[in-house]
């Protein structure tokens, strides 16, 4: 099924989401972005938030082209100052954040126990799970005053099991994003606000072939080309694909709607089969 051309249904029809990390590090539709061009596809106003603003203005762009509505905002969401001048700016431009959803993330040269610095530890820490907190805490005010929201945290596989190759600080972080996502759906459950996260397992974004510490990133996976990556995670695939970004959209969609109106506190794994099968002889 092509679900970058799927036609909209309505599903957000009026309301507002803001998407943090919506931009792209390289041609292609990584999840963010995806999940931006769905929401406004669905009906939603979107703000597309990444910390390069010609990141988000390509989005917003692309959404524009399809006849949606949305804006480009820019900013570090590890920064408490920015986090607050971007959902002020986004409440001035549409007045309410019906949908937040927390695609920020990424890992860095802190693999195992042998190279991790503080400086990398804290740096992935931020990114991952520190840029949620300051936009759920943000965000959730203005939610409990109109009544309710849906907040959407993109997480990992890697932070349900070990995936073959070390990836230490960035499953802590991912691992520490789903009890956050679980407490704070429990605890504002009663002012009508969701929470709920998606674990996306091996997708093909151009988020994959980026450099981390000046190296590409299938060289830390021990691979000399990123074809041959590529074809390696497809292979361990039970469905012998990596997804796309609008396999992890449209199931963050489905938080983000009304249709998951009872639905809070849970975990939505999105990824082929890799986590129900264990590796064999």
């Amino acid at each position: 099924m092509d679900l970058e051309h799927m036609p909209g249904r309505g599903r957000l029809q009026g309301k507002v989401a803001l998407v943090i990390g919506g931009g792209s590090v390289g041609p292609g539709w990584g999840n963010g972005k995806a999940a931006a061009f769905v929401y406004a596809r669905e009906g939603a106003k979107v703000a597309v938030v990444d910390w390069r603003h010609e990141a988000a203005q390509e989005t917003v762009d692309l959404i524009a082209q399809a006849g949606g509505n949305a804006a480009a905002l820019s900013g570090d969401m590890t920064s408490e100052a920015d986090v607050a001048r971007v959902v002020e700016e986004t409440l001035a431009l549409y007045g309410r954040i019906d949908i937040l959803h927390n695609n920020v993330g990424g890992s860095g040269t802190g693999k195992h126990l042998g190279n991790i610095t503080l400086e990398d530890w804290n740096l992935t820490l931020a990114r991952n799970l520190t840029s949620a907190m300051l936009t759920c805490r943000a965000c959730v005010p203005p939610m409990e005053a109109q009544g309710g929201g849906s907040i959407i945290n993109i997480s990992s596989i890697s932070s349900l099991r070990y995936l073959g190759v070390p990836t230490t600080v960035y499953s802590t972080a991912k691992g520490a994003l789903n009890e956050f996502t679980k407490n704070i759906a429990a605890h504002y459950a009663p002012k009508g606000i969701r929470a709920n996260a998606v674990l996306p397992g091996y997708i093909d974004t151009p988020f994959i072939n980026r450099k981390v510490g000046g190296r590409p990133n299938y060289e830390w996976k021990g691979f000399s080309s990123a074809e041959d990556y590529s074809q390696a995670r497809n292979q361990i695939i039970p469905m012998r694909r990596m997804g796309t970004g609008f396999d992890v959209a449209y199931a963050a969609l489905f938080f983000a709607s009304d249709e998951s109106a009872y639905v809070t506190g849970q975990m939505l794994v999105v990824d082929g089969g890799v986590t129900s099968v264990c590796a064999g002889v």
